[in-house]
Parts: structure tokens; sequence; C-alpha cells
């Protein structure tokens, strides 16, 4: 693989290992501080001796790799909030009791059912500096002002800790919030905010102005409001107030990533700018003012899209290619690819951690190297011929490459991604080259109604188009369960595949071959191990009582008759039987009585009705049911009590305090989670 040959990758592979050791392991600040003296001493050291020499030694190769490494180290630790002294993780008491809060807001999230949400950085916590980014959870009410990027508020609250996830493999989005360097969520009503004067005048304040300036001007010309919102997100990256149904046709059709501005959006833009610039001479100074206004121009896209990891990724490695033309060289893309890795997780390690950007740079990659081998296979003479071969080759080879890692992060695959893509690359570069027009002179008040409503008429087209796609549902492959080893065991099967196709030699297929045992392998342990498992589980459901039992892979549920009918479609159950490649085989109605590997489960329902003469070992409480507890622990003498979430918080308090006297261990779902017994 001609790519591991470029010490620019074994770097970039090196300063990509530190930034996941110091993200795992955590090491502290002053040791990775001396090892990375001793790692510049050392690489100083064998440099000077290789020039004095003039011959590169196998010593000077580990000590680059190692500093390349100890640099990623370094960059992870410094970039990350929580080992600064000022972050707000340090004050423990304000987890603790009501602080006054000030905070400056730097971006709006999509609003949850109940609550509008932004991501604000911390100025102080009563008089004293601190810092860090919170989610700021603002309760819905009719009048509800939203609040601009750079907005100072003034918050009378209690932090509260990101929470685990509290129902098994469910999606963890404390971890989530954690990788994006929010430790903790305030929550407050519109009467506990107070607005502050002095706005925070920086980038993303004048960012959030002009969307919100283009937004009002092309509301005002009657831009309909479901395609003015898919107008934001193609053209602007902000998909806050798509719908849910528009954003579940666009994941059904595979052209979900179309609503993410990438690479496909900022090269538009790119040749965009070059066709206006080219009536400016291509002088030396022509030339250099050409390379200035591109670069200017992909920078300022880029903010208003809001620097999103793919946007990023994108605006820089679109920027090298510039430079590049400006100074009349071939740009080797994989340089350019590593190139701008390095950039972009040196000044945001944790861009690495985001879903986006590891998808954008997957998909790039195998674009760039699969993609000649595919389209080698056919050589279209009709120019029509070619042009849709070439879109399907991109396309199938950016859907192999992320194939693997989109199961595993959203288990569902789009069968028709090549219909999609082929069908909407056309609509969509007419839509951004007239889109790109219209939010220009959206922001200086000048729109056209034509070309407005020539805008709106082509969306309502393509989400016409995305809806009939994603309407035929047999091609939409759903609940396909891959845990972390299949994923890389998958990753190391294909890439030695394609190396294998790209130049066949026996060593290689060898190789090949090899990978596909450790996929095979994979697969086997995987199976194994579910089939020798077996396991209770009492769920943290509010609504209603929800508990399985699993043998392997076959899942026993125990609920209500109103829960059973859906019970195949539940979000708590369906992510369980995935996370555990297993299958829903029976649906019992919820009964007193439960016995699971020798241990007697008795459930008290909201009759609160139990037996005199049994001894459970466990007992599961639920409905709020109205007991002595008391007398119930002195008669049944259980081992432990479950309280799930269907019972109100205040009944559960009072048997906590029960069972504490009685000395019987007390768990409550809504505290620690999900009860299981295995």
């Amino acid at each position: 693989m001609k790519v591991l040959q470029f010490p620019l990758a074994r770097i970039t592979i090196g300063f990509v290992s530190g930034l996941l050791f110091a993200f795992y392991l955590h090491p502290p600040l002053v040791a990775v501080i001396v090892i990375l003296l001793t790692a510049m001493s050392l690489f100083g050291v064998l440099f000077f001796l290789s020039k004095k020499s003039n011959t590169r030694t196998a010593y000077f190769g580990i000590a680059t790799y190692f500093l390349s490494f100890i640099i990623g180290t370094t960059t992870q630790v410094t970039h990350t909030d929580y080992f600064q002294k000022d972050n707000y993780t340090h004050n423990t008491n304000a987890f603790e009791q009501p602080h006054s809060i000030s905070v400056v807001v730097r971006e709006k999230l999509k609003s949850s059912l109940f609550s509008d949400r932004y991501i604000v950085l911390v100025n102080h916590i009563n008089e004293k500096e601190q810092s860090g980014r919170l989610l700021l959870n603002v309760q819905k009410i009719h009048l509800n002002p939203v609040f601009a990027a750079g907005t100072p508020l003034l918050i009378k609250g209690t932090l509260s800790r990101n929470k685990q996830p509290m129902n098994p493999n469910q999606f963890d989005y404390g971890k989530y919030l954690e990788n994006k360097q929010i430790y903790a969520q305030l929550f407050a009503a519109g009467d506990e905010i107070k607005i502050g004067n002095k706005t925070a005048k920086n980038i993303w304040y004048y960012s959030s102005k002009l969307r919100t300036r283009i937004i009002r001007n092309l509301e005002k010309n009657n831009f309909n409001k479901t395609e003015l919102n898919v107008a934001i997100a193609l053209i602007m990256g902000q998909q806050q107030d798509i719908s849910p149904d528009i954003i579940r046709d666009y994941q059904y059709a595979g052209a979900v990533h179309i609503l993410s501005v990438s690479g496909l959006h900022i090269g538009f833009i790119l040749l965009f700018v070059t066709y206006i610039l080219k009536p400016i001479p291509n002088t030396k100074k022509g030339s250099f003012l050409k390379l200035l206004l591109i670069l200017a121009s992909l920078s300022i896209f880029g903010i208003i899209a809001g620097l999103a990891p793919s946007v990023v990724r994108s605006v820089t490695m679109f920027s090298f290619v510039a430079i590049g033309n400006h100074l009349r060289r071939s740009v080797n893309i994989y340089h350019t690819l590593l190139v701008s890795v390095l950039l972009i997780l040196f000044f945001e390690p944790s861009f690495l951690f985001d879903v986006g950007f590891q998808l954008s740079y997957i998909a790039l990659f195998f674009i760039i190297w699969l993609q000649p081998l595919l389209a080698s296979v056919w050589q279209p003479e009709n120019k029509a011929s070619k042009y849709v071969w070439n879109i399907l080759t991109v396309s199938l080879a950016a859907q192999i490459g992320t194939l693997p890692l989109s199961i595993y992060y959203f288990h569902q695959f789009p069968g028709l991604f090549f219909v999609t893509n082929l069908i909407i690359i056309p609509v969509l570069s007419f839509i951004m080259i007239v889109g790109v027009l219209v939010m220009i002179l959206a922001a200086f008040d000048l729109i056209p109604v034509f070309l407005s409503h020539l805008l709106e008429t082509s969306i309502y087209y393509l989400n016409k188009i995305i809806n009939a796609i994603a309407s035929i549902e047999q091609f939409i492959i759903q609940d396909i369960p891959l845990n972390l080893y299949l994923l890389l065991s998958s990753y190391l099967a294909l890439i030695s595949l394609v190396i294998w196709f790209k130049k066949p030699t026996f060593h290689k297929l060898a190789i090949a071959l090899t990978c596909i045992i450790v996929v095979q392998f994979s697969c086997f342990t995987t199976h194994w191990n579910v089939q020798n498992e077996q396991e209770f589980i009492v769920f943290n459901s509010r609504k209603n009582t929800l508990i399985t039992e699993r043998n392997g892979a076959n899942i026993i549920v125990y609920a209500n008759d109103s829960l059973l009918k859906t019970a195949q479609e539940n979000s708590l159950i369906k992510s369980y039987r995935i996370g555990n490649l297993s299958t829903l085989r029976q649906k019992k109605e919820l009964r007193n009585f439960l016995y699971f590997k020798g241990e007697k489960i008795f459930i008290v329902d909201h009759s609160g009705v139990y037996p005199k003469n049994i001894n459970p070992d466990v007992i599961v409480l639920t409905q709020s049911s109205k007991i002595n507890m008391d007398r119930l622990l002195q008669i049944m003498k259980p081992k432990l009590v479950v309280a799930d979430a269907s019972n109100f918080k205040s009944i559960q308090k009072q048997w906590k305090a029960s069972c504490e006297k009685q000395k019987i261990p007390f768990h409550a779902t809504g505290e620690k989670g999900f009860y299981k017994l295995n």
C-alpha cells in the first residue's frame, strides 16, 4: 500500500495514536511535558548525527515517529478542558447547590420536545472565574426568546453531570457530550435567566448574525418553511429546524450526507468562485489576488456553515488544492489529505471522535484510493455513459469505505444509495449554484422573486425524489448488529482485498485470505459469547414496567399488554437486541413470579398484594404499589429490592429508607440505571 510508504502517513498515524492514548488513559500533564522534552532532545541529537554522517538510521525514524506520538499525546492533554485548573468540573460545589452562573451563548442546537438547547461557555460561577462548555436546556414556553450566539446570560441553577446510559446498549449521550468537551448540563426556566448587556462580538456572533439575516430575508420572500429548512441545511449546514420525517427520508434514501456541508458542497463553492474570478488576468499579482479571494470565500463559507468537522476538513483540503494550483504544482491528494488531518487535529483534536469527521475522511480516502480501480473495470466512450459511470463508481467507492462504520453507528444500510446519487447529484449541482447566489443576495436583501421561487421549487422536487426512493422500504436493511471487533476485522479484510485487487500477488492473496479468516473468527467468537450468556434485565422504563430474560440469542419480554403489542419496535428492546445480536422470541404478560437461574423473583404490582409464605431472592416494586414497606421486608426477607421507573420518586425515597433500616440493598433504576441479574 503506497500510501503507508509516505513518511507523512506514518507521522500522521503516530500523531493520531498519541491522541487516542491520551484520550483513553488520561496521562498527567507534567509527565507528558517531561517525555515531550526528552523526545525532542533525542530527535535533535539523532537528526544532527544523521545530517553529519549524511545517512538516515532506523533510530532516527523511530525517534521521529515517537516524537509525533508524544506531540499527539500533548495536543490531546492541552486541548482537553478537563485538565484546565479553572474548569468548572473542579468546582464540586456547583454540582450540589444553586449558584449564579454567567455564560455566553456559543451555538443553538436542535430543540428537544420540552427544551430549547444551547452550547454555552462559562465565564463565572458566583464571583469566581471559571471556564468550560455547558449544555443549556431552557424550558419551552410560548414566548421563549431565541438567544443568538454571543448573548451573555446570568442563570440561577445547579450543574448536572452527564448521566450514564440508563438502559443496556443505549446510546451513550453523556459520552457523546464529553467527546465535545461538554461535561455537564444546566436546566433552567425562562424566569431564571437574565440577559446581559454586553454582547460577546466574536466570529461566532457575526456568523450567527449573518445566517439569521439571510434566513429572515428569505422568509420575507414567502419561502416555504419546509423547503427553506432544507435549503439552509444544504447551503449553510444548519439542520436544527428540519423535520424528523424529512431527515428519515434522506437517511433511508442514502442521501443524508448532503444535508451536512462537506467536500461536495465546498467543491461547488470552489468551482463557482473560480468561474466568477476568470476575468482577473493570470499575472503574478492577479493570480495571488485570485488565491486570496478563493481562500477568503472558502473560509467565510466555512464560518457561516458553523465550522462543523466535515466543513473544516473540506475547507482545509480545498484550500491546499487552491494553493497548489496557484504555485503551478501538481497536488498529491494523499499529501493534502494527510496534511489536513494533521492541521485540523492539531488545533481541534476532539474532531477525531466526531462521527461526521470519521465518515467524511474515510469516504474521501476510498474515493481517491478505490474509485480508479472500479472505474477501470469499464471504459465507456459515450460522454453520457462516462458521466453516469463516474458517478456510480464514486458513490460505490465511498459507500464501500463507509459501510462498516455506518452499520456500526446506525445499524442500517440504504440499498438504493447508487440510484439516489445518480439522480440527485445533477439536481444538487443546480441547487448549489442557485442556492449560493440566493444566499449571497439574501445577505443584502436583494433577492429576485423568480430566483427565490426557482430555488424553492428545485428543493421541493428534490424532497419528492428522496421521499419516493425512501418509500421503497424493501431495499432498506435495518437492525444490523456490528460490534467493535467485527468493525476492525471488516476494515482489515476490506483493505487487504483492495490491495490484492490493485496488484495481485500470492503474498497479498495469502494476507487477504488470512484477514477474511480473522473476520470469520470474530463472527464465531461473537456468536459463541452471545450463545453462552444468560441475563435477566429490569429496564428503566417510566411509563410501563419492562423486564426481559435472555438465553443466548433468544429474548423473552415480560410487560403489560399495551407494550407487548409494540415490543418489536420499542426503542429500549430494539437497542438491547441489536447490541446483543439477539432476536425477540416470546412476549409474555407480566406476572408476579419469575424464576431465573435458581433465583426467585417476586414482582409487586399496583394491587400491593403479596403472599406471606415465600422468601424471594429479589423483589421488584412497580407502579407505585401501596404497601407497608417495613412489613413487606420483615415478612418476605429478600436479598435485594429493585424499584423501576414506573414508581413515584417520593415513594421510592421512603422505600429506600426502609431498606437501609433493615440493611437490605436497594436498587432504583431511576438513579442507578437498569438492574441486571446474570
